[in-house]
């Protein structure tokens, strides 16, 4: 065993307790954990983000130290956690006569920058790890895109399918497809009840308190009695187990659906504890297999599995692997030059629009919304509206518990908001109110007319996909999956094209006329007309 002393830092998203760091206790080794106000003020996060990744990283201290590890850990209301981290790491070295520095590779640019800067700063040796989560390394994308202009995911995941031997037989693909879209876009109507009992509740008052106290600003709202993401392994696979005793023979068939009484549907719940690493994707892609392969006769189809292991195996993967492609520059990409802000009620889901105010609300809640209420209905109307892509990313990586950066920005400024100019998504993810009725039932209830194009009734969605389609077809001329689009935008009648401008313009121009009450920040505006 080596006589040199070991300081080993592992931040919040860094919660595998399967890693090999901890296979053996090494007294020489010393562990350290921080709740550092730099990942509470870097973006204004959603309380339940902060909340539910503060637990974690306790039950996971504490979990460490049951193993008989060494661990120091920093609380958010002790005075080190707002010191600068590099500060904070040449202290505890010195102070433990420290002769070597380890981490592991975190999985945000900025965070990465910073710990090679931290190491180039320290007269010690250091050394980097793996974090042992994924599937694949950061490069893997990279390598495998060599060469090629589009980064489209379906090869990979493909590939992917392949390597591991998932739901893959002798002669290829199971069932003979590669993927079930089509049989996964089903309108929910409680024909499928939503089953009950969601295993999981934690009282974090001390936690939500202990924030509070130090005046951290956030968005949305919590219940800390009774916090309902999973904080440890434990409650993780308790999630696991419900999702596919429970909700696995419908996930696919439902999982683009929306429903105003149905928050969660048939989806897993299992973001937070994935991306905080609490379970691992092999975990969770084994057990869904586990229950297909036993139970597949009498109870659940390939289409229901296949849907949930491409967004595991494939979207999440290769989504890590765009971002560390492309980073540092995906950051900065704005390919249709749209200079927009959100409006105000993205942080308060007062809006006449019933589909905005359903999946913005559910999001200030619960601290989340499934993919399709993100890419086609927030993500929808902020590209429409031409909105700063810089815009977006703050709001998407602060409002939802799972969000972090790697995940966050090529989902957000590629997949929903083209900033990318196609290097990830063949053609810009937009629509008008038709798709929203046909995916769920908020048009029911909105005081906006799906059908209706023109006129203070319609919905502005209408008026402002046309708009786009028009603004941005020079763009767009030589894309052929928006031929049949701009086809049908030339054979509109000039003038109904003139009409829609105006109001697209007017809604761009004026979101208030949206709001259902003033923003604090119109104060100096009357109050919205009726007609609007």
């Amino acid at each position: 065993m080596s006589d040199t002393k070991k300081l080993r830092f592992i931040l919040g998203d860094q919660l595998n307790l399967s890693h090999s760091w901890y296979k053996e206790v090494n007294n020489q080794v010393l562990y350290l954990m921080v709740e550092m106000r730099q990942e509470t003020d870097y973006v204004t996060h959603h309380i339940q983000k902060i909340v539910g990744f503060f637990a974690a990283m306790r039950e996971f201290a504490s979990a460490v130290k049951a193993k008989g590890h060494q661990i120091i850990y920093i609380n958010i209301d002790q005075a080190e956690a707002k010191e600068d981290l590099e500060k904070l790491i040449h202290a505890h070295i010195k102070s433990h006569e420290i002769g070597l520095f380890e981490y592991q590779e975190p999985d945000e640019y900025r965070l990465d920058l910073q710990f090679q800067s931290i190491c180039n700063a320290l007269d010690i040796p250091t050394k980097s790890y793996s974090t042992e989560h994924f599937y694949t390394d950061r490069k893997r994308l990279k390598d495998f895109f060599e060469g090629k202009k589009q980064l489209i995911m379906e090869p990979f995941y493909r590939q992917m399918r392949k390597e591991h031997q998932i739901l893959m037989t002798p002669e290829g693909p199971l069932g003979g497809k590669w993927n079930y879209d089509q049989e996964n876009r089903k309108k929910w109507k409680g024909q499928i009840p939503v089953p009950t009992g969601f295993p999981v509740s934690n009282n974090l008052l001390e936690i939500y308190e202990s924030i509070q106290s130090q005046s951290i600003q956030t968005i949305g709202s919590i219940d800390a009695s009774q916090f309902n993401w999973p904080i440890n392994k434990n409650q993780a696979q308790q999630i696991l187990d419900y999702f596919c005793e429970n909700l696995l023979p419908y996930f696919g068939d439902f999982q683009d659906a929306m429903h105003t009484q149905e928050k969660f549907l048939f989806h897993s719940r299992l973001s937070f504890a994935l991306n905080s690493k609490i379970i691992s994707p092999k975990e969770v892609v084994d057990q869904v297999l586990k229950t297909y392969y036993g139970q597949k006769e009498d109870k659940i189809s390939l289409n229901q599995v296949e849907g949930f292991v491409r967004q595991i195996l494939g979207w999440r993967e290769y989504m890590r692997g765009i971002y560390w492609r492309e980073m540092p520059g995906y950051a900065k990409k704005n390919a249709l030059d749209n200079h927009g802000k959100l409006p105000d009620f993205y942080w308060t889901a007062e809006t006449k629009m019933n589909c905005m105010h359903q999946s913005i609300k559910q999001s200030l809640e619960h601290s989340y919304a499934h993919h399709i209420q993100r890419l086609m209905v927030t993500g929808n109307y902020a590209l429409l509206t031409q909105t700063h892509p810089d815009e977006v990313d703050k709001w998407y990586l602060g409002i939802y518990i799972d969000a972090i950066e790697w995940v966050e920005m090529p989902n957000t400024r590629g997949m929903s908001q083209f900033a990318d100019g196609g290097l990830l998504a063949t053609k810009p993810y937009v629509s008008s109110g038709n798709y929203i009725q046909k995916m769920g039932n908020y048009c029911e209830s909105c005081q906006y007319n799906h059908k209706e194009k023109i006129g203070k009734d319609a919905c502005p969605f209408n008026s402002l996909y046309w708009n786009f389609l028009d603004e941005k077809k020079a763009y767009f001329e030589k894309n052929n999956r928006m031929a049949m689009m701009l086809s049908l935008l030339k054979k509109m009648n000039p003038n109904d094209l003139k009409e829609l401008k105006k109001r697209a313009s007017h809604i761009i121009e004026n979101p208030c006329l949206l709001y259902t009450s003033p923003s604090p920040r119109d104060l100096s505006t009357s109050r919205m007309p009726s007609s609007a």
